[in-house]
């Protein structure tokens, strides 16, 4: 084997080559949905003078559309193949964002606008849904056989390099100019990623006899209920820490999820091979350990520094735990499947994160704002113990 060799024989550098463009349109693609991200349950809570659990309710209607429209956006990478798929989701994120932008109008109703704000919100999570499915699918087959950890892995530097970019880029601009100012930048952050994909060759359809959803879901439920558990602490922060700041006067708010995205991207550039190499249940395993270490973190934080330095150690964890289970999924099913696997797979992480925005944000009703990073320390810990302490393939094999 050649040095610096995978061990199917192809390169690393080779590999990372035909993954850049589609990472390049998964950062610009992303863009669109970090930008609002931290300024959305502000907006709610402050601007239109709502209570938590509204602010709560447009953070998680999102994921939740995302949810409901992941067995379609499998089918759809499956069946009419990958980059249409991404190119839809592309351009429903920027009519998303500006359906938003209409929620500002002069003279609405508080309710109104938030009525109009939902709108466009679940219009982004069915977007999110079509242009990640079609992503992963591409970068999947692009990568070739035994590179599936290393292209989740590099598109999820990409994704959450975004976060870490977009989250103070919506800061300021809802600090200077409002939420208009933040829903037009968002609104224009996919036409880059279109451009991008526009110039690739489709990734060809795979042939042969498709499992049905049901089928599917049976394969890969168990690695994504354990997505599911890792999830909630990533909806706590990103719900929930702006707010925390704000409650506590503390400067930076925004900063917490670039820390965690900053954290998020270096670990899988470092250490983004492991799933591939060393199998993906002993790594999620230990990834959500380092989750619930960083969700402790926050929940006793006395100052923003130390905030902070949770919202980064969570970013540790939780950068390795999709690309781990996602293998543990993918191995469950045929190529053709792919797309179908990997879209409800994803849902199990949105049905958590679709909860988790209310659900924290009723229980902050009768806690503090930090209530929401104690949930996600209990669940982060209860999945690293049931993942730990199976000591078999967390998905069926697909039969030969």
């Amino acid at each position: 084997m050649t040095r610096n060799a995978e061990p199917d024989g192809t390169r690393r550098p080779h590999v990372l080559s035909r993954l850049a463009p589609l990472c390049a349109a998964m950062f610009c693609s992303y863009l669109a949905i970090s930008i609002p991200l931290p300024v959305i349950a502000v907006h709610v809570h402050e601007g239109l003078g709502l209570g938590t659990v509204m602010a709560g309710l447009a953070v998680g209607v999102q994921p939740l559309a995302n949810l409901a429209a992941r067995p379609w956006a499998g089918r759809a990478a499956d069946r009419a193949g990958a980059k249409r798929t991404l190119m839809l989701g592309l351009g429903l994120a920027c009519a998303a964002n500006l359906v938003a932008l209409a929620s500002t109008a002069g003279g609405i109703a508080p309710a109104t606008a938030l009525a109009v704000l939902l709108v466009g919100r679940a219009v982004l999570g069915v977007g999110e849904s079509l242009l990640i499915t079609g992503i992963l699918t591409w970068a999947v087959g692009r990568a070739g056989h035994g590179h599936a950890g290393q292209a989740m892995s590099w598109n999820g530097v990409a994704q959450y390099s975004a976060l870490a970019v977009g989250a103070p880029i919506g800061m300021a601009l809802f600090g200077a100019a409002g939420f208009p100012a933040v829903a037009i930048a968002a609104a224009c952050a996919p036409l880059a990623g279109l451009a991008i994909v526009g110039a690739l060759p489709a990734w060809p359809v795979s042939g042969g006899v498709r499992l049905p959803l049901h089928g599917v879901v049976a394969r890969i439920w168990f690695p994504g209920m354990l997505l599911g558990f890792a999830g909630l602490g990533f909806a706590a922060l990103t719900t929930f820490s702006s707010l925390m700041f704000a409650a506590r006067g503390w400067p930076g708010g925004g900063l917490a999820l670039t820390a965690f995205g900053i954290a998020f991207a270096g670990a899988r550039l470092v250490v983004g091979h492991l799933p591939d190499r060393l199998g993906g249940r002993r790594v999620a395993a230990a990834a959500m350990s380092v989750e619930a270490a960083g969700q402790m973190i926050l929940w006793l934080a006395p100052s923003p520094a130390v905030a902070l330095a949770g919202a980064a150690v969570t970013g540790l964890g939780c950068s390795l735990i999709f690309p781990s289970l996602g293998i543990e999924a993918l191995t469950a099913v045929a190529p053709q499947d792919r797309g179908t696997a990997l879209g409800a797979f994803a849902a199990f992480q949105d049905l958590a994160l679709g909860l988790a925005g209310p659900l924290l944000g009723g229980l902050m009703l009768v806690g503090d704002e930090a209530t929401a990073f104690l949930v996600g320390f209990v669940a982060a810990v209860a999945g690293a113990t049931i993942c730990g302490a199976i000591r078999r393939r967390l998905a069926f094999p697909h039969p030969t």
